[in-house]
């Protein structure tokens, strides 16, 4: 639920509702702060259609010859990346593409004649790549079936699901349906509607995550305003496997927010070797997203190690479900997440990341709802031409 305008007292990252909607950073604020309280209910909404579900995806998960392809666009898109390696892991042929792929080059990313899950995510649900991959889907897919999970009833993904067989729609509370330009409440809740939906997070895997996130609203304020006033003119998020999609969208929404001031990029550790590392200097905060997993995590404390020993950046960070004496003091713990799959991690983590976003932005002087001073960057896409194919594929000449 969103937090009450009467309610002047109460405070978001150390600032009053008063001051954030003065300064434009109202609807962020609010969208990033009620996040702990939605995602209960966000499972509560999916284990009440559980039933529904199965009747629907049941009989296509049991298929050995399913594809599921999970879509969208920007933070969208970054859903399914994140998704991916769990729902791979669980036995299933699942892909991330985005919609944006998917309307650009159809052809080469959806098979004809393998029967295909579209998943599709969108906070409005009227982005034009969103609608246009559908469409593509059913134009060029034998035999498809569409999931979508979204925020707005209104919406062109929403409405397109009423009344097809084929179809299964998973609306989302009206709270989801991000206002501030950044999505935050969205990307979570979408997130952990899909990885309920399919069974990658069971029942009440949020509890503690969700606890965790909420101590980062009230204790760690003093924490990320120390990073915000170092002013790092670079910043790169790394994590690994379904931590990496993650590690994708906390660096857009840093990019977002500050409109683009702050150099923001991702890898994951083990990659990161591989050239990208170049980029860190003094005025370069790396924070490492660390995995709950046993492996993965081996090779995330590995380069945590490595950056600090070679003291080029001008921060190394660690994000955490458990201490461990390896991690060094420059560690942020998120007590009571030290069991939990990365996928709920991801929760607490991003949350982390959007309010330092947040607070990075401020002290930019920009208005966090809207922070595009050109106005050239909208929340809901603008300007792009859907071009219709011809029959052998090609876009015709004009």
């Amino acid at each position: 639920m969103l937090v009450a305008d009467s309610n002047k007292n109460r405070q978001i990252l150390g600032m009053s509702i008063e001051r954030l909607d003065a300064a434009g950073a109202g609807l962020t604020a609010r969208e990033i702060a009620q996040q702990p309280a939605i995602w209960p209910e966000i499972e509560a909404l999916v284990a009440g259609q559980r039933e529904a579900l199965d009747a629907f995806l049941g009989p296509l998960l049991a298929r050995g010859d399913l594809r599921i392809v999970l879509t969208g666009a920007g933070t969208s898109a970054f859903i399914g990346e994140c998704l991916a390696p769990a729902m791979l892991g669980g036995g299933w042929r699942a892909e991330a593409v985005p919609t944006t792929d998917l309307v650009s080059g159809p052809q080469q990313f959806l098979q004809p004649k393998v029967p295909t899950l579209l998943v599709s995510f969108g906070r409005s649900g009227s982005s034009p790549e969103s609608v246009a991959a559908v469409a593509l889907a059913d134009q060029l897919v034998d035999e498809v079936y569409h999931l979508v999970i979204t925020c707005n009833a209104d919406g062109a993904l929403c409405q397109m699901a009423q009344g097809r067989a084929n179809v299964y729609s998973i609306l989302l509370p009206d709270a989801t349906h991000d206002r501030g330009f950044a999505m935050t409440t969205s990307f979570t809740s979408m997130l952990l509607a899909a990885a309920s939906a399919f069974g990658v997070l069971p029942p009440g895997a949020t509890a503690e995550p969700s606890a965790a996130a909420a101590r980062v609203l009230d204790t760690m304020v003093p924490l990320l305003e120390g990073l915000v006033a170092r002013r790092f003119r670079r910043v790169v998020y790394l994590g690994s496997n379904a931590l990496r999609g993650l590690a994708r969208e906390a660096s857009l929404k840093l990019l977002e927010l500050t409109d683009g001031q702050v150099v923001a990029l991702f890898d994951s550790p083990l990659g990161f070797r591989h050239g990208p590392k170049t980029i860190v200097d003094a005025d370069t905060l790396v924070v490492v997203l660390l995995s709950n997993d046993a492996q993965a995590r081996r090779y995330d404390l590995d380069l945590l190690r490595e950056l600090r020993n070679d003291g080029r950046a001008g921060r190394v960070l660690a994000l955490s479900g458990r201490d461990e004496p390896e991690m060094g003091g420059d560690c942020v713990t998120l007590h009571g997440a030290g069991l939990a799959a990365d996928l709920a991690l991801a929760l607490p983590y991003i949350l982390f990341c959007q309010a330092f976003a947040l607070l990075q932005s401020l002290a930019l002087g920009l208005r966090p709802d809207t922070p595009s001073v050109s106005g050239t960057v909208n929340r809901v896409v603008r300007g792009v031409t859907i071009y219709p194919l011809t029959g052998d594929g090609h876009v015709p000449r004009g």
